[in-house]
């Protein structure tokens, strides 16, 4: 499978990440296991978890049971190495985890010591904040977004205050690189500028959602990507489940995300289903899958992307793990283009 580098660390990591947000709800640890064992031998070594997950639902029952999954994995079979290992500090607003606290230097130490012993690891490859303290216009808050009142001085002593023990942590080995998720292009130009004045850990990648459907990305973090060398961990690549086509038409599969989140957080509207069928059509008139199609599609961007992807059935993997070596034609690619014109950010 090819690589990319993850920013500007010399580490390089799989055009696909397995996700394992499912693992612990919608997926019991044997699946998951079966999961991470199908995709390293399909060439992918790299795995995105977080503190929060799983998720469909959250609840404190169950919460850090993703990153347990992970760890019964590395103690069973001892591959530590062949894995980067990517996890999130849940940061500010649920409740059972710190009491909702902010991403700080109180809070950082507590959420990577919790990390490592349920991922039974001593180190974290990239370490990632899953939510900026100050909000987010990730998950469709972008529609109502308000950027509140200018506290530059405020923004930045936070920033530097988790900067400072995120280097501790990568002095003591604990974690090796460090990321944010949910992020804009002007936060993630302050952590740029805080981390280079100061001589601090470095922004080396950025999860936000990307796909055929959601390409707020391209706006402008797409131009600080490429100057900057921030690599993309591009989160719900097939729209979560949209991008196969599988709730066309009114359906909604058992077991699927729908049946768990009727809105799928925000993105059932009345556009998406035209938008899609659209896709489909493209994909039809090529003789390709669609989920294929709109994976491969992530690797002819311009910036580098790893697609992150999560599945809850082998099949639905094996599938996945065959976009790899589908490369688009200029024809589907400008069909593509074209389609995006008609069918905007269709939630």
């Amino acid at each position: 499978m090819r690589k990319v580098e993850l920013g500007q660390t010399s580490l390089m990591v799989s055009e696909l990440c397995l996700g394992s947000m499912t693992w612990g709800t919608q997926n019991t640890e044997v699946e998951g296991h079966g999961q991470i064992d199908t995709s390293l031998d399909h060439g992918i070594n790299f795995i995105d978890t977080a503190e929060m997950y799983p998720v469909n639902p959250i609840s404190p029952e169950t919460q850090g049971d993703s990153e347990r999954v992970m760890g019964s994995w590395f103690e069973n079979t001892g591959r530590r190495d062949d894995v980067i290992l990517a996890t999130k500090h849940s940061g500010e607003g649920l409740a059972h985890v710190r009491d909702g606290a902010r991403i700080s230097s109180k809070t950082i130490f507590d959420a990577v010591e919790g990390s490592l012993a349920r991922l039974k690891t001593d180190y974290i490859d990239l370490y990632q904040f899953h939510w900026p303290n100050r909000g987010s216009m990730a998950f469709r808050k972008n529609w109502t977004y308000d950027p509140g009142t200018p506290d530059k001085a405020g923004i930045r002593a936070e920033m530097e205050d988790a900067l400072g023990a995120l280097q501790k942590l990568v002095d003591q080995g604990k974690i090796r690189h460090f990321g944010l998720s949910n992020e804009s292009a002007w936060g993630t130009s302050q952590w740029l500028r805080i981390s280079e004045d100061m001589g601090l850990p470095r922004v080396a990648a950025i999860q936000n959602e990307y796909s055929l459907l959601c390409r707020m990305y391209d706006t402008d973090l797409s131009e600080l990507s490429v100057q900057e060398g921030v690599t993309l961990l591009a989160f719900s690549p097939l729209a979560v489940g949209l991008l196969t086509g599988k709730y066309q038409g009114g359906a909604i599969p058992k077991g699927s995300r729908r049946t768990f989140v009727d809105s799928l957080g925000g993105r059932v509207t009345d556009r998406v289903f035209p938008a899609v069928d659209a896709y489909q059509a493209i994909a039809d008139r090529h003789g390709l899958d669609l989920a294929q199609m709109a994976l491969a599609w992530c690797r002819t961007r311009p910036f580098k992307v790893s697609a992150i992807f999560g599945a809850t059935t082998q099949a639905q993997l094996k599938n996945t793990l065959a976009s790899q070596d589908l490369v688009l034609s200029d024809d589907v690619i400008g069909e593509i283009n074209s389609c995006h014109i008609r069918h905007p950010m269709p939630y």
